[in-house]
This record gives C-alpha cells, sequence and structure tokens, in this order.
C-alpha cells in the first residue's frame, strides 16, 4: 500500500522491537527525484488502507535499499540498521 504513493520510488516494510507488541512495523522508502514524505502524509495514505495494527508506526527515507547480488532486498539487514534507532 506505501508503494502506491506517487513519492515512493521503492519501500520495504520491517518489524522493530516493540516491549508492549513484540514487534511494530517500520516503513523504509526510497523516494522518487524531488519527492519529499513525513510521517504524517504517510499515516493518512495507509489509515484507508490497512488495519490499524499493520500501519507502519515510523518513516525511515535511505537513499537506497540494501540488495543481494540478484537483486533481492535484505531486510534483515534494515532489522539490524532500525533495532534500535529513533
Amino acid at each position: 500500500m506505501v508503494y502506491e504513493m506517487p513519492e515512493v520510488s521503492e519501500v520495504a516494510v520491517v518489524g522493530r522491537p516493540d516491549p508492549t507488541w513484540g514487534e511494530r512495523p517500520v516503513a523504509v522508502v526510497v523516494l522518487r527525484a524531488g519527492a519529499s514524505l513525513d510521517y504524517p502524509a504517510l499515516e493518512a495514505h495507509c489509515r484507508t488502507r490497512l488495519a490499524r495494527f499493520k500501519m507502519p508506526k515510523e518513516l525511515h527515507v535511505v537513499d537506497a535499499l540494501p540488495r543481494n547480488p540478484s537483486g533481492k532486498v535484505l531486510k534483515r539487514v534494515l532489522r539490524d540498521r532500525f533495532r534500535t534507532e529513533t
């Protein structure tokens, strides 16, 4: 659903440890050239398309998603990167 936003070029959603819920979804986004995106816009977009517990609770904008040699997104790298960041 996040990938449907016109500002988004690529997206990966990973879980981040949460003391109350176990994990919470975190959206890691690569933006299209010249685009900008903030969390309130992401939240408004997702609110009509996703169940509340599936909505990303954080937004992180990156230059590129980490990939293996065959092009698959390395979600474990993203989980490790955002495990303790705020």
